[in-house]
């Protein structure tokens, strides 16, 4: 599961990661969608069990992150920290910016 950055003073419910997309690759935004996707079926398992109180609420997402990454390893997927890191789009930028400017042949 991805950390929540960025919620403090939020209830656990909504304590939804929100990724980089500066940093992200082609897997990685693969794994975006199943983030969200872990997170609305948090959300929803809280809503329909009535779950309340911060203990409650935590174990039901790790219930439904660790059901998330069961699929996915059945599935032959790639697990979240298996995928490989990006460069930033800053240095991305720098060099295109660089290989703009060589002179034409």
């Amino acid at each position: 599961m991805f950390p929540a950055t960025g919620q403090r003073g939020r209830s656990p419910e909504h304590a939804v990661a929100q990724p980089s997309l500066k940093k992200a690759t082609a897997g990685k935004l693969r794994a975006i969608p199943a983030n969200l996707f872990r997170a609305t079926q948090a959300e929803e398992k809280l809503r329909r069990e009535k779950i309340t109180g911060k203990d409650k609420a935590n174990t039901a997402h790790r219930d439904v992150g660790a059901k998330v990454r069961q699929t996915i390893k059945e599935l032959g997927g790639t697990m979240p920290e298996e995928l490989p890191f990006a460069e930033s789009v800053k240095k991305l930028e720098a060099k295109a910016k660089k290989s703009l400017k060589k002179p034409k042949s």
